[in-house]
Order: structure tokens, then sequence, then C-alpha cells
């Protein structure tokens, strides 16, 4: 029963950071490349109303939870099953989404979107440019470390199951030791 406990939060962890960095990965090779590919007005827009409709209970869930997931799965391991090595993979991961997911997107990505967001879109192409310009390549460049820290997150919590898996309970440990035979 223990172990079911753990491995809903452990395989909830592991959707989540799969989701989001699917999200992430998205943005930085298709999103943004098509919308720097199109009238800047035009791409204002469309993302204005892109950050508008990610603020929906799924996305916010994932992005929030994530973390939460996987330190819930590490104290579980650390405590419940005595997992240490796979319970500090998965503190780990919730360390690395927090600082490269949660702490860029709050700190460089939303403070842009808000400022996209109050912006008109300018019937000069000019100023529709620059506005865009200003936007795109920072927002993008820190959606890159975004999706690169879930990857990580990813890997580290995939790894700190492969690891538990890999180890058991002390009992089944000492059937797995190669038995010695009299000479």
């Amino acid at each position: 029963m223990k172990t079911l406990f753990t491995a809903v939060p452990a395989a909830v962890t592991l959707l989540m950071a799969a989701g989001m960095t699917g999200v992430f990965f998205a943005f930085s090779t298709s999103v943004m490349p098509g919308l720097d590919a199109s009238r800047p007005g035009t791409a204002i827009e469309a993302m204005q109303h892109m950050n508008r409709k990610i603020l929906n209970p799924l996305f916010l869930s994932s992005f929030t939870l994530t973390p939460v997931a996987a330190l819930l799965t590490a104290i579980l391991l650390f405590f419940l099953l005595d997992q240490k090595t796979a319970a500090l993979l998965f503190l780990a991961a919730a360390v690395v989404y927090v600082v490269g997911s949660i702490a860029p997107t709050a700190v460089v990505n939303v403070p842009l979107n808000n400022v996209l967001d109050a912006a008109s879109i300018p019937a000069d192409p000019a100023e529709a440019a620059r506005i865009w310009a200003d936007y795109t390549g920072r927002w993008t460049a820190w959606n890159h470390l975004r999706g690169v820290a879930c990857g990580i997150t990813l890997l580290l919590a995939a790894f700190g199951m492969f690891v538990w898996g890999r180890g058991s309970s002390p009992a089944r440990r000492s059937h797995m030791r190669p038995r010695r035979t009299a000479m």
C-alpha cells in the first residue's frame, strides 16, 4: 500500500513534467518562430490572446503542481519506503523545476507578457515591429531555459523511479545478494 501511495505522486510528477516540457518545447520550436515570421501587429495580437488563454485550470495546475508532486514523492520515498537515493532525485527534480521554470516565469516571462498585454496594436508597422522585437527575443530565450529545466526535471524524476525500482525493501535486497557456498 505504501508503494502505491508513493507511485501516484511519482507518476503525476512524470506526466506533468512531460506536459510542461512539451508546452515550452512547442513554444520554442514552432509558436514563437511562427509569430516571428508574421507581421508584428499580428504577432502581438496573437500572443496577447495566447497569454490570456493559457491561464486555464489545466495549464495552471500542471505548471504549479509539478514540483509539489515531486516533493511529495521525495518525502514519501524517504520516510515511508527508505529509498533515500530515489528521494533525493525527486527532490532535485522539484528544485530544478522551481529554479528553472517557476522563477523565470515569475521574474521574466509573466512581466513581459503583462507589458505586451497592456500594449495596443499600433497602426504604424515600425512601432509594432519595435514592440514585438522588445518582447520576442528575451521571452523566447527564457522560454528555452524553462523547457530545458522541465526536461531535466522529467529526467531526474524518471531516474528516481528507475533507482526506486532497482532498489526495494531491505528484505528483497538480501535475496539479491549472491549466496556463498562452502568449499
